[in-house]
This record gives C-alpha cells, sequence and structure tokens, in this order.
C-alpha cells in the first residue's frame, strides 16, 4: 500500500532530536546505539545545537553517562567555552575515568582556559605512558613547552620546543617561540642559532630579526643590535615595538635627534604607547628643546604617574626654569619610583648642593657610587619590564594547537 505523502512528517532535525528525546525516557539504564547514533551524526554534521540537545536528552534519562558529558565538554570546547568543558569533561572522569582520550581533551580544554599548570600535570602524565617518539609523545612534548612559556619557565620550554622545532622544520610559530624562550632564559647564542633557522623560513621575519637584535644587545654588541633593528622596521615597519627598540638603542648611543624620530613614529603608530612618548621627550631634552619636551612629560605622567623618567626629566626641567619646590617634588617622587636609579640620587645631589643643604647633597652623592643608572638598562629590560611574571609575560604567536 502506499502511504500518502502528507500524512507522513518529514525527518527534520528538530523531529529527530524529539524521537530521540522520547525513546531515551522509555528505555532502561543504557541508551540504545541509535540514540547515540543520531548523537554523534548531528555532531559530526557540525549541528551543535542539535548535538548538544540530543546528548543532553541521553543525560536526562541517564544521569550516570560518562559518554554523555565527554561529548557535551567536546561539544562546549568547540565553542571556545572551556569552562564549561573542564566542568563537563570532570563529570566524565569521576564516572569513568579510563575513558580513552578524555585527559587529553581535558587537558586541552585547560591549555586554552589559561589553567597551564594543570594542564602540564595532565600532559605529563600522559607522556608517561607514550613510546619515546610516537607522534603522540611529540604532541605531548610541545605542549608542555607551550604551557611551560606560557608560565614563565623558559629554561624548562627551551629543551622541549627544540624537539618540537627538530619534528617540525617548516614550522615558524614554533621557531619565533623558541627563540622567545631562548631570550628569556638568558640562552643568547641559542637564539642567534634559531634565528639563521627562522631566516631559511621567512628571510624577512621582523619579530626575528628584533629577537636577534635584543640577543645581541644582552651580548654587549650594541651595533650589531642597531642593525637587526633597522632590519625590521625595513622588514614590517609598523610592527610593533621595533621603532621603539631601534630608537632606545640610538638614544642609548647618544644619537638623540635619530632616536626622537624613531620614537615618534612608535607613537604614530601606537600613541598610547608611554615608553615611546617618555623617551622622546628625553630627547628632545638632550636636544636642548624643553619647550618641546615639557607636554610631552606632563602628558607621560597624566597617563602614567608612575612612569619614573618622566617625573625625573620634568624636575631637571623646574630646575633650570627656577621652579625649585615643583622640582623637589618630581625628583622625590622619582627617587621613590625607582629607589636604585643611580642618575636620580646624582641629579638630587646636585640640587640639594645648589640650594646650599650640603649634608642632604652628600648623602645623595655616596648613593650615586653603588647604584647602577637606569640608563644603562638593556633593551630588553625596556621593552619587557615585567618580565617574569608568568602567564603575564609577552607572548609570541604560537601555531593553533586543537
Amino acid at each position: 500500500m502506499k502511504l500518502n505523502s502528507r500524512l507522513v512528517p518529514k525527518l527534520t532535525p528538530g523531529l529527530l532530536l524529539g524521537l530521540v528525546s522520547v525513546y531515551a525516557m522509555a528505555q532502561g539504564s543504557t541508551p540504545p546505539d541509535d540514540q547515540r547514533q543520531a548523537a554523534y551524526n548531528f555532531e559530526q554534521q557540525g549541528d551543535i545545537p542539535h548535538a548538544e540537545a540530543a546528548w543532553q536528552a541521553i543525560l536526562n534519562a541517564h544521569p550516570q553517562d560518562a559518554e554523555a558529558f565527554a561529548h557535551l565538554g567536546l561539544i562546549e570546547a568547540r565553542q571556545e567555552h572551556y569552562i564549561e568543558a573542564v566542568d563537563d569533561y570532570r563529570k566524565a572522569e569521576t564516572l569513568d575515568p579510563a575513558m580513552p582520550g578524555l585527559h587529553l581533551n581535558l587537558g586541552l580544554a585547560l591549555f586554552k582556559k589559561g589553567d597551564l599548570k594543570e594542564a602540564v600535570e595532565i600532559f605529563s602524565d600522559l607522556l608517561k605512558a607514550e613510546p619515546e617518539g610516537s607522534p603522540q609523545a611529540l604532541r605531548l612534548t610541545t605542549l608542555i613547552g607551550l604551557a611551560d612559556y606560557g608560565l614563565g619557565q623558559y629554561a624548562g620550554a627551551v629543551p622541549l620546543l627544540k624537539k618540537a622545532t627538530a619534528a617540525d622544520p617548516q614550522n615558524l610559530p614554533f621557531r619565533l617561540t623558541l627563540a622567545h624562550s631562548c631570550l628569556r632564559s638568558q640562552q643568547y647564542q641559542c637564539v642567534l642559532d634559531v634565528y639563521k633557522e627562522i631566516l631559511t623560513l621567512n628571510a624577512e621575519s621582523a619579530e626575528a630579526d628584533m629577537l636577534a637584535g635584543e640577543a645581541l644587545d644582552e651580548m654587549k654588541n650594541r651595533t650589531a643590535a642597531i642593525q637587526q633593528f633597522r632590519a625590521a622596521v625595513k622588514a614590517d615597519p609598523k610592527m610593533p615595538e621595533a621603532h621603539f627598540g631601534l630608537g632606545y638603542l640610538l638614544w642609548a648611543q647618544l644619537q638623540f635627534d635619530e632616536a626622537a624620530k624613531e620614537f615618534q613614529t612608535e607613537l604614530d603608530i601606537n600613541p598610547s604607547y608611554i615608553q615611546a612618548l617618555t623617551y622622546l621627550a628625553d630627547s628632545k631634552i638632550k636636544l636642548s628643546q624643553p619647550e618641546a619636551a615639557k607636554p610631552l612629560l606632563e602628558k607621560a605622567i597624566r597617563i602614567d604617574p608612575r612612569d619614573q623618567l618622566a617625573h625625573l626629566d620634568l624636575g631637571v626641567l623646574y630646575i633650570d626654569a627656577g621652579r625649585n619646590d615643583d622640582a623637589l617634588r618630581e625628583l622625590m617622587t622619582a627617587e621613590q619610583l625607582d629607589p636604585n636609579d643611580q642618575n636620580v640620587h646624582f641629579r638630587l645631589g646636585r640640587f640639594f648642593k645648589s640650594l646650599g643643604r650640603n649634608a642632604e647633597a652628600n648623602a645623595e652623592f655616596e648613593k650615586t657610587r653603588s647604584l647602577q643608572k637606569a640608563s644603562d638598562q638593556s633593551l630588553l629590560k625596556r621593552l619587557h619590564p615585567d618580565e617574569g611574571n608568568g602567564p603575564d609575560a609577552p607572548t609570541p604567536q604560537t601555531a593553533p594547537v586543537n
């Protein structure tokens, strides 16, 4: 007998989902295969709403179903809802600790959520069970290396990322991450070695040029460092911090006119870059342009009242203008912000001596003998003043982790 097509409902995803839900309520403690298959199909088709509803329907009927929790976690992770994904994975783990692939997915969700320490613990446990040199062992090694980088454990990240780059010679982001780790763990020759490898993949990588420049500066080869930063701004004129880095190196070499141009270019790219603003003002002072420097310093302090160099320079300008009370206030503020800056104590000493306050002047001069001048800081410390704070440290571009 031929059925009337108008009496046969069209099997839409919504209707199928409804049938799955009704069927689930009518079954015993274990969901049937066709019910699971329907949920799988939605998932494979990328139909997130129906897949989520199908697994939830199974879970409503079978609250202890670990697989349903695991799949709901996977669906949440694919939507970048990592908090919810971790919660679902942990529920699945409680019900079935031996579920294949569950711990890796939990580790990945924790990794992407930013809970790197927990992720490393899971990846490390999984790595112990993998044959050395296997694809999965390599993947876990790479994940641990990236997590170590994110945690600020740069020395530990280096050997792991070296394995990752050796296994994937064409992966530029991994090599850049390795170079960053070498730099921050003070392995400067390692940076230069990786830089040479990067050049084979991208002969005009501004980021790599900057890394090499920072390493050379740390190795006290400032001339070569300047060359690397010139290469960086040539490769990418709008690369963040490249013009500041070049400007700072030139400033340290007392080439204030050219340095000022680089600081201004950095500000054209990023008007809120406070260090470029302050060092531009300082360069103007060195070039005997106090009227140009003063509004820049005042703006810098409005943006960041803790900018020590801005307070110091403003104090110097006030001394020259005969505004002694304002000068003392700014110099004392600079000293409070950085008690170890030799230049501040020297300026205070000269200021006190000019006022006839000799005892205070001598005390400040005495402090200058054992303190390092702030201007002697390397470029690395200027670009990354908060280095070592783990996840807040600057993050390079890295390959996506699935």
